[in-house]
């Protein structure tokens, strides 16, 4: 009898976890279950009164707060302050940027599929597709990545200008300033058709619909500077870039050493309050070409003619390339993708505070700019620069284990041969529906800040797999660079997309665990932040909510995970 106790006991907990009860009805199931055994049960008259007397210890803290928070929550509160790091407003700013939707049920082990299979299907408008069957398959046609790549060391200048003229840099800039306006999902299809040709031309297609000028513009810019750029940009009039990543700040951002001083300077013969910027920037994709350049660097106010702050944080301005003391450096050389790619330097450049995007209401503001934006843009350019490789690599790659014959027989059936394009195919269908999933989900206004860093680091990491299983099957063929190898470019470019827009060993720590398991747990950044406050008060309250929450969550996790793991 005594084992048939604890098995119900055992089964009306479980069930209570599992069923996420809350406190009110755990209190009154287990008050029920001791009453029936102290009436029902055999056992001594101590052993019950044992029972009650845990049930109440266990169970009095939760309901008298007061004492609560003096003997349990103070100091587990005072050891959380003393052992968990600071953290700084950029980290802030980043951990906060975007937006969290589906993914976020993944990570709190209860997703609900119908939910993900309710989201709308994307398509491509009729104007979209018809610019797709129209100048993105003209400039396909046009491409030979061979002389681009070998001879040229860039695009053809007759390319440059259809690329203008057709309005590829204005995929993402509204229609009232001579853009295009597409969806995500169209910008997507776009670069993983081109992709499938040349990464280069690609990527002289991604930058200035990604993060640069034009989307910073959209989000955060001036009126005057919106009707001033976005038509220049539209037309191709102005090639922007974006200068972010310095000399010993790659990955880590926010430690950029490039400057701004707030001070009194001349500009266009009248003395007026300005920034005097310092800055070294490398790696910066179409600076040798830029006729205006997005910068990134943090300001510093030391008169207050600003703000009543000194360090007013990372800022982001729009400066035109020939503003006196800017230089552009060497070019870079990519792994043989020859998009224009280089390092800039500005010297005590002095600029107006109105180049500031957004004006100067923004100063301080780049970071949380930054992140926001490349909360969307790394979902789209870099996971459809390798979606559209895979798919080359797929459609050429199965062609030639047919075609090509070893011991008198096609190796495509060979079981090696088969497993290695049996990789290249469903990696190719995996990727391919991550990349419509994300840019799907772009299209209904969120910034998926953990969605598009999954996306980016599985689609561009499953990218490799694919081309290096496609250069195993090829061989010699796959090895031999010349016009008709149709492999090796994406081989040699491969590292690049896994590199930019977060190199993706940052990518899955620091974003996919880091900010998705703080962002989508429904706790933990509440107790992180409620640790923060400073009102003592409200700062105690407000940890302790969290951490029931936090404590019954982690109950009921695991009985979940128990019984769906034992039950499969």
């Amino acid at each position: 009898m005594e084992w048939l106790w604890i098995l119900a006991f055992l089964g009306m907990v479980s069930t209570l976890g599992f069923q996420r009860a809350s406190l009110s009805v755990w209190t009154f199931a287990i008050t029920v279950f001791l009453l029936l055994f102290s009436i029902l049960s055999q056992t001594s008259f101590g052993l019950v009164s044992l029972d009650w007397l845990l049930f109440a210890i266990l169970i009095l803290p939760l309901y008298a707060t007061k004492l609560r928070y003096h003997f349990i929550t103070r100091h587990i509160l005072n050891f959380y302050r003393n052992h968990m790091p600071t953290m700084s407003s950029t980290e802030s700013e980043a951990l906060a940027a975007g937006t969290v939707g589906w993914e976020g049920e993944l990570f709190q082990g209860n997703p609900d599929w119908n939910k993900l299979l309710n989201y709308p299907k994307p398509t491509l408008s009729k104007e979209e597709q018809d610019f797709i069957n129209g100048p993105v398959k003209t400039l396909c046609s046009q491409i030979n990545d061979w002389d681009i790549t070998h001879h040229r060391l860039d695009l053809p200048p007759e390319m440059w200008q259809f690329l203008k003229d057709e309005g590829f840099f204005a995929l993402i800039i509204p229609k009232q300033y001579g853009g295009k306006a597409f969806s995500a999902y169209a910008h997507s299809e776009i670069l993983t058709m081109v992709s499938g040709i040349s990464s280069t031309v690609a990527s002289t297609i991604a930058v200035p619909n990604s993060l640069g000028p034009a989307e910073l513009l959209l989000h955060y810019g001036t009126e005057e500077q919106k009707n001033y750029y976005l038509p220049r940009l539209a037309k191709g009039i102005e090639i922007p870039c974006f200068a972010l990543t310095g000399l010993e700040a790659g990955s880590d951002a926010g430690a950029m050493t490039d400057k701004g001083i707030v001070c009194w300077g001349e500009h266009e013969g009248k003395n007026i309050i300005g920034i005097r910027l310092t800055w070294s920037k490398r790696y910066i994709t179409l600076a040798p070409i830029a006729t205006v350049i997005g910068l990134a660097f943090k300001l510093y106010d030391p008169e207050h003619l600003l703000a009543n702050t000194k360090n007013l944080g990372i800022t982001c301005a729009l400066i035109p390339r020939n503003t006196p003391g800017i230089s552009i450096g060497r070019r870079h050389f990519p792994c043989n993708a020859v998009f224009q790619n280089g390092p800039t330097q500005g010297n005590n450049v002095f600029i107006p505070l109105d180049w500031i995007i957004g004006g100067p209401k923004m100063a301080g503001q780049g970071w949380r700019m930054l992140m926001e934006c490349l909360a969307a843009g790394r979902a789209i350019s870099l996971p459809a620069s390798a979606m559209g490789g895979s798919k080359m690599v797929a459609f050429t790659t199965g062609a030639y284990a047919r075609i090509r014959r070893q011991f008198k027989m096609p190796i495509g059936r060979f079981e090696g041969i088969e497993v290695a394009l049996a990789r290249i195919a469903g990696y190719t269908y995996l990727m391919d529906a991550t990349r419509t999933f994300t840019a799907a989900i772009i299209d209904t206004g969120e910034k998926p800040a953990v969605a598009s860093a999954i996306t980016k680091y599985h689609v561009t990491e499953l990218g490799r797999t694919v081309i290096s299983d496609a250069m195993d099957i090829h061989g010699g063929k796959g090895i031999c660079l010349g016009p008709r190898n149709y492999l090796a470019r994406f081989y040699q470019a491969m590292p690049i997309a896994i590199t930019v827009e977060g190199a993706n060993i940052l990518t899955r720590s620091l974003i996919i665990f880091g900010q998705g398991a703080m962002r989508c747990h429904p706790y933990i950044l509440a107790e992180f932040n409620a640790a923060m406050l400073e009102n003592e008060s409200l700062r105690l309250r407000e940890f302790d909510k969290s951490l029931m929450g936090h404590l019954s969550f982690t109950i009921s996790q695991f009985f979940r995970t128990l019984i769906l793991g034992v039950t499969h």
